[in-house]
């Protein structure tokens, strides 16, 4: 396979740029980030429901007890399934699971729905689908697998990119993993790596039944416009729906768009209702007790101190949540602030270079070294990968030396031997604060794909509760303790030595990893 391949994806049409509206942060309200409820479902949930981990064994273990104890829904949506011992045991643990809640009804309530990418779930003889397929038999009324297929590959494009590149094109990025009323947001994919070697983040929302709901619809709605694998390992389109590479085009994105946006926005009404119903509620409670003058037992639930807004990427339908708010975000944090951004692939949106340099606040941000990225020493062309992003790394550097800005916007990379760095999301401290008050978690990872190409969906988690903030800091400072800082002297180390064609290739290639 030769070089030139990697050139096959600009072929591809062109995607239309689309400017966010202008959107300010409101200062009144509960907190200053209340502005998101506007155009995202708000959860306010307890901080004591949030736990963070810091592991890829935590997280690995920590999926098996929870699809262990699962009695009415495991729903998973990631890149792909792995084909290792790992990942059999996983399905080995749906298995028994399903298998006994057959045992314990005779007809089981519990339901088990898989989200993957069609392309990335496909690449090899045994393949995320071989692993799915015999629950498909064994379970064919409980299980469900869906397979998103990109509607940008498609005629000669989709003739012409071999296995593995035509991945470049757009891919189901969104990574969640939900069993009953407990949902983790991570950016890690099911695959031994992600349980064993390769730092991502992950967290644990307990107990929260609305934002299981939401996620449960979201996976719901994209299985829908998705093609279902077949217990024989075909793949079908369901009854009546546009088909995303042989059918129109823009009529399969619209209906894409209505179904995504309609979970959006009847739950961002739900929650609306309920927040307005507590409010009422909880002004009666407080009117009864004064009155009364006694505290009545097993009052109103506690008032949340911590809220939940997911934001939702997905411009080949003309979605655009999380980009708004993640450019509203670096907009307005104000002089003094920290944002501490994290990515495993240093490729930043141009929108989100020019804010990072443009705005107040000071950045710190974590990117892969070399050898901790995850194409290093990859056969072939991937292999050119790691120097790829030397490059735009080093590029981004001269442009902060160049305005003067080395103190501000500070660039850190993560080095950690025998390991690989996926972690991204971002943190936030507000002026003269020494602990986060938001963090964003999920799968985006503020470059072009993510931004244009990919499914993708995150949180921003915000808090008033100093423990849960306590284990935010912890989390990032773990992170960033395994990292250097950038300087001119590291781009004239022998590893960062960057050949005169990846130079070439990159700001052609760039858009598409």
């Amino acid at each position: 396979r030769s070089s030139w391949l990697l050139l096959a994806p600009l072929l591809t049409p062109p995607v239309p740029v689309i400017t966010a509206p202008p959107c300010s942060l409101c200062p009144e309200g509960a907190h200053r980030f209340q502005w998101i409820r506007n155009l995202v479902p708000e959860f306010g949930i307890s901080s004591s429901h949030v736990k963070v981990l810091s592991s890829p064994a935590e997280f690995y273990e920590l999926l098996k007890v929870q699809i262990k104890t699962a009695k009415q829904r495991v729903v998973m949506a990631s890149l792909y399934l792995g084909t290792g011992l790992l990942e059999q045991e996983l399905v080995d643990c749906l298995e028994e699971t399903l298998e006994k809640s057959l045992q314990a009804k005779g007809s089981s309530n519990l339901r088990v729905s898989i989200l993957l990418d069609y392309t990335r779930g496909s690449r090899g003889k045994k393949n995320s689908r071989t692993m799915l397929i015999p629950l498909l038999q064994r379970f064919p009324e409980q299980v469900r697998v869906s397979l998103f297929h990109t509607p940008n590959l498609r005629g000669l494009l989709k003739l012409l990119i071999p296995e593995r590149f035509n991945e470049t094109i757009g891919l189901q990025h969104i990574k969640v993993y939900l069993f009953d009323d407990n949902v983790i947001l991570s950016g890690a994919n099911l695959s031994d790596l992600y349980f064993t070697n390769r730092q991502d983040r992950y967290v644990l929302i307990q107990d929260s039944p609305e934002i299981a709901d939401f996620f449960t619809e979201l996976v719901e709605a994209v299985g829908d416009v998705s093609l279902q694998l077949q217990q024989d390992d075909t793949v079908q389109m369901m009854e009546g729906m546009v088909h995303p590479y042989q059918g129109d085009k823009v009529a399969y994105c619209e209906i894409a768009n209505r179904r995504v946006m309609e979970v959006i926005n009847s739950a961002r009404t739900r929650q609306e209702l309920l927040h307005a119903k507590t409010f009422h509620s909880s002004q009666q409670d407080s009117s009864l007790l004064a009155q009364q003058g006694s505290q009545a037992s097993g009052g109103p639930k506690p008032e949340p101190d911590t809220w939940i807004y997911p934001l939702i990427q997905m411009k080949p339908f003309g979605i655009q949540i999380d980009e708004m708010v993640t450019e509203t975000l670096l907009t307005e944090a104000e002089r003094g602030a920290r944002i501490y951004l994290t990515t495993g692939y240093f490729n930043l949106t141009q929108a989100y270079m020019d804010l990072i340099l443009g705005t107040r606040a000071e950045y710190r941000i974590l990117l892969a070294s070399p050898e901790v990225n995850g194409f290093f020493g990859a056969k072939g062309v991937a292999g050119a990968i790691p120097a790829a992003y030397v490059y735009i790394e080093h590029q981004f550097y001269n442009e902060v030396c160049y305005l003067h800005q080395q103190e501000r916007v500070q660039l850190q990379e993560y080095s950690r031997a025998g390991w690989t760095f996926h972690a991204k999301g971002l943190w936030l401290y507000l002026a003269g604060s020494d602990l986060p008050c938001l963090t964003l978690i999920g799968s985006p990872n503020f470059g072009y794909r993510s931004v244009h190409r990919d499914l993708e969906a995150q949180v921003a988690i915000v808090t008033e509760n100093k423990a849960l903030q306590q284990q935010l800091h912890q989390e990032q400072e773990q992170l960033y303790l395994c990292s250097g800082v950038v300087s001119s002297a590291t781009f004239e180390q022998p590893n960062r030595y960057v050949k005169l064609w990846v130079k070439l290739v990159t700001p052609l290639i760039k858009n598409f990893f």
